[in-house]
């Protein structure tokens, strides 16, 4: 099990959390239906690091950013996104 560090509860178990999606799968805001639909549901799944959309479901509901290895699953980074997300 992964161990994500929240950055408003800290350190928490995988369980707590739910996969959204990669932050390159997101279309702009402004881009045509097409390709909004081919950004989000044409992807690949690259080995290596990915920045991934989590959600702190089970806890403090806070939406963030983690940057993970997709075979190992090594986190080395994790920033809060949206309202939670302090300046």
């Amino acid at each position: 099990m992964m161990l994500i560090n929240c950055p408003h509860c800290g350190p928490r178990a995988q369980s707590e959390f739910i996969y959204e999606r990669t932050v390159d799968s997101v279309p702009p805001a402004g881009v045509s239906n097409d390709k909004a639909m081919q950004t989000l549901f044409t992807r690949g799944n690259p080995r290596g690091v990915d920045e991934e959309i989590w959600r702190h479901t089970f806890g403090c509901r806070a939406w963030m950013v983690v940057t993970r290895h997709r075979v190992t699953n090594g986190i080395s980074h994790v920033r809060a996104v949206g309202p939670e997300a302090l300046p």
